[in-house]
């Protein structure tokens, strides 16, 4: 049985649908899984990772968890009640602003992450992290934009990163729990202890992902930078500030340097990362 938290997130609901297509049992957590829609077949629990008490029932019977990293749960907690179930594997969904090297995190996402990450290196159980670049989805917002004209307005026009697709993290993160090799046998390869470091294939400004936008919907979608203060303020009504400070300095950091581009993707699924077009493509309904 594996275990999926986040089931509702974009990534998790990949990873739900493609271990259920292959035929694994699968057991879906979420705090609302009354709300949503699931495969045959998969077993839908209510469960919340800040609260350790609620996931006893999720955990009994589940030899592998997709663990999503979350602000308000306490790793330790989560380690003592996966240790205690039997569950023997966790892929852990981390960030790429995580820096072994550093004795201080640089801010609160990499904070959360990092202590995730501290919490199952010093487990019994099998880990693999998944350090993301940047979400194509992060994007999605757009779609308010792209809706109503043909302009997004945002901080930073060449602030970059190399926007990964969520289908291809749920493609490593089945190969990890499963233990799949690219040609898809079972047990060949152990990811045990490995931190793969997950990018798409290039590096792409807000501006270069707007014009692509625009490129794959036929229309000429521009990104129009606008006062960091305004983007701030707009945001700020649905993001905490700790971590909206965060991915503003994410940002800024990030104009005139292009981000890493890795194949850790190709290496564990035996195929490139997805560009952003295609990523486009299969989201264009909301733009």
């Amino acid at each position: 049985m594996f275990l999926i938290t986040g089931a509702t997130g974009n990534v998790g609901r990949n990873v739900v649908e493609q271990l259920a297509a292959a035929g694994h049992k699968v057991r879906a957590l979420s705090r609302n899984p009354e709300r949503a829609q699931w495969p045959a077949g998969v077993d839908a629990v209510a469960g919340d990772l800040a609260d350790a008490a609620s996931l006893g029932a999720a955990l009994a019977g589940v030899e592998a968890v997709f663990l999503l990293a979350v602000p308000t749960a306490s790793g330790a907690d989560f380690v003592a009640a996966a240790e205690a179930a039997g569950v023997r594997r966790v892929v852990l969904l981390s960030s790429g602003s995580v820096d072994d090297d550093a004795e201080t995190q640089s801010g609160p996402i990499a904070e959360y992450h990092w202590r995730a990450e501290q919490a199952l290196r010093a487990s019994d159980l099998e880990w693999t992290f998944l350090r993301g670049e940047v979400f194509a989805a992060n994007t999605l917002p757009w779609g308010y934009q792209t809706k109503a004209g043909d302009d997004v307005r945002g901080a930073y026009a060449a602030a970059a990163g190399s926007p990964i697709h969520e289908v291809d993290i749920a493609e490593v993160a089945v190969a990890a729990l499963t233990g799949a090799d690219p040609a898809g046998q079972v047990g060949a390869t152990s990811h045990a202890g490995r931190v793969y470091h997950l990018s798409g294939p290039e590096s792409l400004t807000h501006a270069d992902q707007a014009r692509i936008l625009g490129e794959v919907l036929d229309r000429p979608i521009r990104f129009v930078e606008v006062p960091v203060d305004a983007v701030r303020e707009q945001m700020s009504a649905h993001v905490p500030a700790p971590i909206l400070d965060d991915i503003i300095g994410i940002w800024a950091a990030s104009v005139g340097n292009p981000r890493p581009v890795t194949d850790a993707v190709e290496r564990v699924t035996g195929h490139p990362a997805r560009s952003f077009a295609t990523w486009v493509q299969d989201h264009a309904a909301a733009f």
